[in-house]
């Protein structure tokens, strides 16, 4: 059998498309850590509101940004409307980022992904949420994105060392750590 070359082409060029959209729909799969069990007899509707990030492990998206908070609303199609935001003092202005979020499976289970660039999602787990609702930790899709968030702009220290020893305990490196300022500094 003899192939043109304009059908050898097409063929190699189909195969491009068609391997780069397996690789896109595979980084777009997310997953829960192993070792790491989310919170069960999660309650998605008492998690929407504002929460205010006191500690995190700095990524380029949020380097330099202080006072960050993520506010989540829930849609009417189960999805949550994601709005993070922090002030970045080098360029003196709040930054916005808005995203879409939804359960991974099972709603009791607060395994959700989210995303803020397109079909490309990451993982959200909390991993820790006292029965108040009012603080949580929460890891990525691996152990290099975590986050101690709040109801308000700060915990009794007690509370917060409580809270990075669990951390450590689920193996966050507290090393990478970084304690997020939740007052703009007047200048």
């Amino acid at each position: 059998m003899r192939f043109s070359r304009n059908s050898l082409i097409r063929t190699a060029a189909l195969t491009v498309v068609a391997a780069g959209v397996a690789a896109a729909v595979s980084g777009c799969a997310v997953s829960v850590p192993k070792g790491i069990q989310p919170v069960a007899s999660f309650d998605v509707k008492r998690y929407m509101g504002t929460w205010y990030e006191l500690v995190r492990i700095d990524h380029h998206f949020e380097k330099g940004l202080t006072e960050v908070s993520a506010h989540y609303s829930l849609n009417d199609d189960g999805t949550v409307t994601v709005v993070n935001r922090g002030y970045d003092a080098a360029r003196k202005e709040w930054r916005e980022a808005n995203g879409k979020a939804s359960l991974l499976g099972d709603p009791s289970l607060a395994a959700l992904k989210v995303s803020f660039f397109g079909p490309f999602y990451g993982g959200y787990n909390v991993v820790s949420l006292d029965d108040e609702y009012q603080t949580s930790l929460v890891i990525g899709d691996s152990l290099d994105y975590f986050w101690l968030l709040s109801r308000s702009k700060s915990i009794p220290e007690q509370k917060f060392r409580q809270l990075l020893e669990k951390a450590q305990g689920f193996g966050v490196d507290l090393s990478r750590v970084l304690v997020v300022a939740q007052q703009t500094p007047t200048f």
